[in-house]
């Protein structure tokens, strides 16, 4: 009898059942996360969702990676918005979730949160990359969408595991990199350098293994902002004569003038890693781990403007070309910054790994924000270059602490009819952000508090799941997450406009089931389909932060609604002799998105409001497929990748009728990437990917129609490549190249442009 069965009869058999989920393999299961023999999560929770994975060696040989974020660079439908090397603001993007949306997706290492939940966008959401070394990386997880119950309603986008090793004997690694980017923009043309060295020692004695990691990064990087005035309709013969700008359009198709680049960023960063594990028995081990990450940014900003005798410009009354228009002090200063920060973060895990009858994990942490000062300006440029007024920002004392007690009863073994997980989980969310005047931005004191944004968020959950094996080729997977949500303690501040208001207490109980069938088809074919509720509570940051950036202001809501999620997906995978292909539709219906949006609220100004609200009701449907192949054509040529549609729309929006039926923001309609890794034996690899995003907005009425602008976001399409020589056993070299064809483009911010890399690296 044929095992062959047509992709379309297995679709229809599917459409029968419900909706949505992975097709991987037999034993749908998230890929083990393994520390050695052990497994990061001892219960090995069966996994419903579609899951794609990247391992150190695949990395080592196709990515440029500087920053553990690249790692991922080339899984489906995952996007990190890093805007140079050391960004500390590098959100994850999701299928239907763009780089504004950080709490919808769960980020770990090793099953310790990375991700903070503290807030939901671009800067402070930013998961904490720089506590894990990308040295000690042995593979990467994603798992799509919320079917599984042992995740929070966060992951209604994605959940990505970073799994890293231990030592099994005496190990001791050392690397060193560079980077060249060349970067041409307006008046903007420099070649921005990077380097890093890092360094990792480990061993194994007896029931002891422990590494000690370390790295050194030294950043120089293109502008992040560029500072714009509106141009007037009519000529003027008003104002101080300048030259230098360049004219063009904001997002929105008005015309302005771009007159200098501003937060031209300098990063050092170090970080420094212990971890220590013991073997309490064959089957059971202990690990704690500390991790320290320092940064030091200094921004500086460029003007185009020049006066007649040839110096800079950086506010006044100015004539630009017969354009009469004013440069705020603020226009240029709010890019000059000063930023120190230190991190800390620590973990302890517990697990047994008997893969018999009981197996069971405690894991606790806690990341505290031990430093984080940031010093702005507020006199007019060149005078602040020496000091004067500004404003001291802190959150210190902002942090988070979880703790997850997880089992899992097999009681017919592991392939008996059930495998029932339970678990219990607790978090704790605390912002700080107090913000002060001082009479000497770069080395004074605190002065009046300008203003003050707190806050605490706790969720405690208990969940359940049993993978049900109803005959040999079809197994259900049921679970539920109870979960109670509180946030308290919320308070703001203003001294101008005066505001001074304890915010009200919420609270939300939300109970999420999940349900999904896996069935074998054949040796060749695996089907599936998954339906699951979530709920993506608001975090502190959108309930009562305010955040200036530059020239946008954030605006907190303390009476945000969870998010209420119904995620489903149908999968179909075939097996290949040396490759595999799935193909997955997927849907998602939340009703109170939170959507963070951004609009000019005050006429004639260039300086952006975001805020967060509740959109009664946006839909996201998407087909994807992914497929990869071994010795295409010729012996040692791999060729993998991606392609991803989406449509994301607003369905139903009572405030703001405009909006319904245009795009979701910062969802784009097209992804894809493509790689192809060439071993022509075991020492040499050589790597071609490619990598596309189509257009997308930012306003949820669609109306920035301008793509190629600064806080503009326009579609790419990228080509990467990387050469890697084992030289010997213990010396590696490599070369690469990001973003090959210069594509020159804009994710509200300028990104890189071509950046060759070069690195060295020594095994003993």
């Amino acid at each position: 009898m044929s095992h062959y069965l047509s992709p379309a009869c297995a679709l229809a058999v599917l459409a029968t059942v419900s909706a949505t989920a992975q097709a991987q393999s037999d034993v749908q299961t998230l890929p083990e996360v393994v520390v050695q023999e052990q497994p990061s999560k001892a219960e090995q929770i069966q996994s419903p969702a579609a899951t794609e994975s990247v391992t150190a060696k695949q990395i080592a040989e196709s990515v440029n990676m500087m920053n553990t974020e690249d790692a991922v660079k080339y899984l489906p439908n995952v996007l990190i918005r890093k805007r140079h090397i050391g960004d500390t603001q590098a959100p994850m993007t999701t299928r239907t979730s763009g780089v504004g949306a950080s709490a919808r997706s769960l980020i770990f290492a090793d099953g310790v949160l990375l991700s903070p939940l503290i807030a939901n966008n671009n800067n402070v959401g930013g998961p904490r990359w720089g506590m894990v070394n990308p040295e000690e990386i042995e593979r990467v997880d994603v798992m799509y969408g919320p079917f599984s119950a042992a995740y929070a309603g966060n992951s209604v986008g994605s959940v990505l595991e970073i799994t890293t090793r231990m030592p099994t004997k005496f190990e001791a690694a050392a690397k060193v990199q560079g980077s060249w980017q060349s970067f041409s923009q307006y008046a903007t043309q420099n070649t921005y350098e990077a380097t890093q060295g890092s360094a990792l020692l480990g061993n194994r004695t007896g029931a002891f293994s422990w590494w000690l990691s370390a790295g050194h990064l030294n950043s120089n990087n293109q502008p992040l902002a560029y500072v714009t005035v509106l141009k007037p309709t009519v000529t003027s013969a008003v104002g101080t004569p300048v030259s230098g700008a360049f004219a063009d359009a904001n997002r929105t198709g008005a015309p302005i003038f771009v007159i200098g680049a501003g937060a031209l960023e300098r990063n050092v960063q170090d970080n420094f890693k212990f971890k220590v594990a013991y073997d309490f028995s064959p089957t059971v081990r202990a690990t704690y781990t500390i991790g320290l990450f320092n940064n030091d940014t200094d921004a500086s900003v460029q003007s185009y403007l020049t006066n007649a005798a040839g110096a800079p410009v950086y506010s006044g009354n100015v004539n630009i070309g017969g354009f009469n228009t004013n440069v705020p002090a603020s226009a240029f200063s709010n890019n000059v910054y000063k930023f120190e920060e230190q991190h800390l973060m620590q973990s302890l895990a517990v697990r047994s790994n008997t893969r018999g009858a009981w197996d069971w994990e405690a894991v606790a942490s806690r990341y505290d924000y031990d430093k984080s000062v940031k010093r702005v300006p507020s006199l007019a440029l060149p005078a602040a270059q020496s000091g004067g007024p500004g404003t001291i920002e802190y959150m210190d004392g902002t942090g988070w602490s979880t703790l997850d007690l997880r089992g899992v009863w097999r009681p017919e073994g592991p392939q008996g009819t059930h495998q029932i997980s339970v678990g219990a989980h607790y978090d704790r969310y605390v912002l700080a952000d107090p913000k002060y005047n001082t009479p000497d931005w770069m080395t004074g004191g605190n002065a009046a508090l300008a203003t003050d944004s707190r806050g605490k968020t706790q969720t405690q959950a208990l969940w359940a799941q049993d993978v049900w094996r109803l005959t040999p080729a079809l197994r259900a997977t049921l679970g539920g997450r109870f979960e109670r949500w509180r946030a308290f303690e919320g308070f703001n501040y203003s001294q101008t406009p005066a505001l001074s208001v304890s915010q009200p207490e919420l609270s939300s109980t939300r109970f999420s089931p999940k349900g999904s069938l896996a069935w074998t088809l054949s040796d060749e074919w695996v089907a599936s389909t998954s339906l699951a509720k979530a709920y993506r509570f608001p975090t502190v940051s959108e309930l009562y932060q305010a955040i200036t950036t530059g020239s946008t202001v954030t605006v907190p809501n303390p009476n945000l609604k969870p998010e209420n999620a119904t995620s489903a997906e149908v999968s179909l995978e075939r097996a290949l002799p040396k490759g595999r292909v799935r193909l997955s539709l997927f849907e998602e219906n939340i009703r109170d998105a939170l959507i963070s949006q951004s609009a000019l609220l005050v006429p004639g100004s260039t300086t952006l409001f975001t805020f967060v609200q509740n959109i009664e009701r946006v839909r996201s449907r998407g087909i994807e497929v992914v497929a990869t192949h071994n010795d295409v054509l010729i012996r040692g040529l791999e060729i993998g990748g991606s392609v991803t549609y989406v449509d994301s729309r607003i369905q139903e929006d009572a405030a703001n009728p405009l909006a319904v039926g245009k795009r979701t923001p910062q969802i784009p309609d097209w992804r894809a990437t493509l790689v192809a890794t060439y071993r022509p034996n075991e020492r040499f690899a050589g790597t071609i990917a490619a990598r596309y995003s189509g257009r997308q907005f930012a306003q949820i009425d669609n109306l920035d129609i301008y793509e190629h602008t600064y806080q503009g976001f326009e579609s790419f399409f990228v080509i990467d490549a990387r050469l890697r020589y084992q030289l010997n056993k213990s010396w590696s070299a490599a070369v690469g190249v990001d973003n090959l064809n210069n594509r020159d483009y804009f994710l509200f911010h300028p990104f890189p442009q071509r950046t060759v890399f070069a690195e060295l690296k020594v095994n003993l």
